[in-house]
């Protein structure tokens, strides 16, 4: 099974402890956030992985290589001009499609911890034959994607400003959590170029009758390591053993 990372970002929230390094190598627990990611997808069987890299790229290339590649096959995109996710993802498209492969892939963001059950989320985007399978939950967030009652993506909403595509009547609006399984196919329904995030193209699809669907995640701990506050709050979840690593 592959998967690719989303290291890219610069990390800005994090200052100033990214104003020496990249935020894949900010730790929690004495762990990097880049070991971490690796370490859940190789528990659920993926042995390949692409990271893109931006800032701070060549720490790291170089981190990765002391490790051994943490005992994965794993390619690193540079991007010299940030793409989002979007334009992260397209850009390493061939990688996914190599000897053309038709298995789901994992998009993981690097700043994002959590202990949703992957297998589990793997099986629910097979089940249902989706495009696209986004992990979300019922918590409090600045933008919200919008879902019917067949959990099927049909909106977004950012603050008090809502945004509706096709027919259906949205029934829920959820948080998502940094985390897809996404069908190979996809990538070739990508018309979108440049710097663009996944969110407007995954809109568009399912305007168009594709399926991309709500995994609900909300049982299982997730935490978005984007700010300073919140490395300390994981910190103070370890200890509680209310994470574990």
């Amino acid at each position: 099974m592959k998967a690719m990372i989303l290291a890219a970002g610069l990390g800005t929230r994090l200052r100033p402890i990214t104003d020496s390094r990249p935020k894949a190598l900010v730790e929690v627990g004495g762990r990097t956030l880049l070991e971490i990611t690796l370490t859940r997808l190789r528990g659920v069987g993926v042995s390949e992985v692409i990271v893109n890299v931006h800032h701070f790229a060549d720490m790291v290339v170089d981190y990765l290589k002391a490790h051994g590649d943490f005992g994965m096959r794993i390619e690193v995109s540079r991007e010299d001009t940030l793409l989002d996710t979007g334009g992260g993802l397209k850009k390493v498209g061939f990688f996914f499609l190599e000897s053309g492969s038709t298995e789901p892939f994992i998009l993981h963001n690097v700043d994002v911890i959590s202990t949703i059950d992957l297998t589990r989320m793997l099986q629910f985007h097979r089940e249902h034959q989706a495009l696209a399978t986004l992990a979300v939950q019922d918590r409090p967030t600045s933008r919200y994607l919008l879902f019917n009652q067949h959990l099927q993506l049909c909106g977004r909403r950012s603050g008090a400003e809502q945004k509706e595509l096709g027919s259906s009547t949205p029934e829920k609006a959820l948080a998502f959590s940094g985390i897809h399984i996404i069908s190979p196919r996809l990538l070739e329904m990508i018309a979108e170029e440049g710097m663009f995030s996944i969110i407007p193209c995954y809109l568009r699809l399912a305007a168009l009758g594709e399926k991309i669907i709500a995994f609900r995640a909300d049982e299982y701990y997730w935490r978005d390591m984007g700010k300073p506050e919140n490395l300390s709050q994981a910190e103070a979840d370890l200890q509680r053993k209310i994470l574990s690593l």
